[in-house]
């Protein structure tokens, strides 16, 4: 095929189309171009049909790069008709309309972390059958949430504690699977394990799937999880034209789930590595490859650029925290001026959200030079906060939702039912909830029992403003089911907001006005978020409310991208948030060894991935890198002495340029 100006390996990759293949991609070496040329070389000029392609990726932000860049290869009109998407997506596609071989409907809800959540809390109230004061749930919770990435049974856990923690966390886990399956509900992490389900207990699913998806490409591999890793066998079983692309050097999620191993032993494939870097100086390079070649387990590989030597690493030590921060915001602002460089131009990495405080500080206090005159107060922005859709308020309307569309999601049911307040107290869910565990019959069912007048038990006693209440609830939810299936959907979420009052309920909660303002533009946001859902689906057909619930948990880029875009202000974010990113100069923080590694990471995923993490840290820098430590820092309040990284010595001295505190 035409030649795109790739190197011999990228051109060797996108060539090779047929059996297994692990293309080792390293940072920078694009590896995003490799695989949309590749899908159009299959395309173009082997006449495979674009629907016999699927490419799997774990962001939407990706899938929607990589369907851009092949519709400006090939025609549009069969561009889309490919399949890019996350592995949550594909598996919602497949559920949707297969679901029902498991014993579920095809109007299954889909639970978020915070449902699941709310669902085991309320599980192991009535296991422990306690009332209140509850033991810390975090580490049954973390045991569960690990066993459903790796494909386990409720019987399989172990090593949780105790005996009887272990006993515990299998009877939640397994009265969770059950809860949701009554609920008609599916959560975020199960979603990927019902689907290997469906393929392994119906293979006659599973060959039509294979049959239609004959070309198989996976993006970050080395980011998969058991579960995803036995889907993609699953999937390219009966062809093997399976191929992934990834770097076993930026596997940075063991704590979620992923396993390397999946790279690192992907059999029977043929291997091409891509280490030509296209983004930072062959001094960043060097650097980086010198950090991560001290791992053990990993594929020998070292990234190269022809971009020159470039500057060396800056590196200093400051006395204090708070002076290591007014060191680097220093720098920033000299450098800005100097190089004529934008702020956006920055990015101040860190190994934890903790150490970002005192770099806010100085960003908010430096007076700066912008063309003789001195200005206050350096724009930034922090990634890794509070998202839109994780907003109290936003949850409200989304259970409303949810409810709206499937009344078996009892977790949905119960956020709202009182929320605005209705007189429904503890007492009365009590009564109602205890009737609906012992009789297995879904709480909705209850509630119109109850409102019916119906008597179900003589020890029900429901006072007349919660039984007032409940007749009001469910009134509203049945005249919103039936709006939703012929007006227009923002109109009737107006529509329904106003029939609560959320307006006043905010403005009870809520003390400062600022806020109030805050939560209802945020309120506001939700219903513009409808309404231009609805505007780009009417061209493809009947929007629907179910179609719009699932946008919600699995498209997060899609709520994100409505944000104000971020503008010229320095970035400030994490190492695992920078992933996938690249700054013209970065500056890495609180390089000690308490920090870097990591204490509790040591115990958790092991030095190799705090390693790798700090590689991901060191390759987001184009040009200018600085590191930088503080000799005493706060811990639990207290000043206490620091220590270089260890991985700081794995660094050639050559290519650090050490400065003395009182020349920062």
């Amino acid at each position: 095929m035409q030649n795109y100006g790739l190197n011999k390996s990228q051109e060797e990759a996108v060539n090779s189309v047929s059996g297994r293949l692990l293309v080792l991609a390293g940072a920078g070496s694009g590896k995003t171009r490799v695989l949309t040329l590749r899908m159009a070389h299959l395309i173009k000029n082997l006449n495979v049909p674009p629907s016999a392609i699927l490419g799997l990726t774990f962001t939407n932000k990706a899938a929607a790069e990589m369907r851009h860049r092949l519709s400006t290869l090939i025609e549009p009109n069969l561009a889309s008709q490919t399949t890019l998407c996350t592995f949550h997506s594909f598996c919602l596609k497949i559920l949707r309309n297969e679901i029902h071989h498991l014993g579920y409907t095809e109007k299954f809800s889909l639970y978020d972390m915070g449902d699941v959540q709310r669902l085991i809390h309320l599980i192991a109230r009535d296991i422990l059958d306690r009332e209140a004061d509850l033991p810390s749930l975090a580490k049954a919770t973390n045991a569960i949430i690990s066993a459903k990435n790796k494909g386990l049974k409720p019987e399989d856990i172990s090593g949780t504690g105790s005996d009887w923690h272990d006993d515990f966390t299998r009877d939640v886990y397994k009265r969770l699977q059950d809860s949701l399956r009554a609920y008609n509900a599916v959560d975020f992490d199960h979603m990927l394990a019902l689907c290997v389900e469906l393929f392994e207990k119906h293979p006659d699913i599973l060959e039509n799937y294979q049959d239609h998806y004959r070309y198989i490409m996976i993006d970050e591999y080395q980011d998969t999880n058991p579960v995803q890793y036995r889907l993609a066998q699953l999937l390219s079983a009966k062809y093997q034209n399976l191929c992934v692309v990834g770097d076993d050097d930026q596997s940075i999620y063991g704590w979620r789930g992923a396993d390397v191993k999946n790279i690192l032993n992907f059999e029977n494939a043929k291997m091409i590595k891509l280490v030509q870097n296209y983004r930072s100086s062959n001094t960043i390079l060097k650097a980086a490859n010198a950090v991560i070649g001290k791992n053990l387990n990993r594929h020998a590989k070292e990234l190269w650029s022809n971009r020159g030597e470039g500057e060396k690493i800056d590196v200093f030590f400051a006395p204090s925290e708070v002076n290591e921060a007014e060191g680097v915001i220093y720098r920033i602002a000299k450098m800005k001026e100097t190089l004529n460089l934008k702020w956006k131009d920055f990015a101040i990495l860190y190994r934890s959200n903790a150490l970002s405080r005192s770099f806010e500080m100085a960003l908010i206090k430096h007076t700066w030079n912008d063309k003789g005159k001195f200005v206050r107060g350096i724009p930034y922005e922090i990634f890794g906060g509070v998202e839109f859709y994780e907003r109290r308020e936003i949850k409200d309307l989304h259970a409303y939702l949810r409810l709206i569309q499937n009344q078996c999601d009892q977790e949905a049911l119960l956020r709202i039912i009182n929320q605005p307040r209705r007189g429904i107290g503890e007492g009365t869910l009590d009564q109602l909830t205890a009737y609906n565990r012992s009789n297995n019959i879904p709480l909705w069912d209850v509630l119109k029992s109850v409102t019916n007048k119906l008597k179900l038990d003589a020890s029900f006693q429901i006072p007349a403003k919660a039984f007032n209440g409940l007749c009001s609830f469910i009134s509203i939810i049945e005249e919103a089911k039936k709006r939703f299936k012929t007006d227009a959907l923002h109109e009737t979420l107006k529509w329904l907001i106003e029939k609560i009052d959320y307006k006043k309920a905010i403005n009870e909660e809520v003390k400062s006005d600022q806020m109030r303002l805050f939560k209802w533009e945020n309120v506001e946001g939700f219903v513009s978020l409808l309404s231009e859902y609805e505007n780009e689906q009417r061209a493809d057909g009947f929007p629907s409310i179910q179609d719009f619930l699932s946008t919600l948990t699995l498209q997060n880029e899609w709520l994100s991208s409505r944000k104000k875009n971020v503008g010229d202000k320095v970035s400030l974010m994490t190492f695992h948030s920078a992933k996938g990113l690249e700054f013209p100069v970065c500056f890495l923080v609180g390089i000690e060894d308490h920090i870097m590694p990591h204490e509790k990471s040591l115990k958790e995923t092991g030095i190799e991935e705090e390693r790798r993490l700090l590689y991901v840290a060191i390759t987001r820098a184009m040009n200018h890198l600085t590191i930088s430590m503080a000799t005493k820092r706060k811990r639990m309040g207290k000043d206490c002495s620091s220590q270089p990284s260890r991985f700081l010595f794995d660094i050639p001295k050559e290519l650090l340029n050490p400065i003395k505190w009182d020349q920062v």
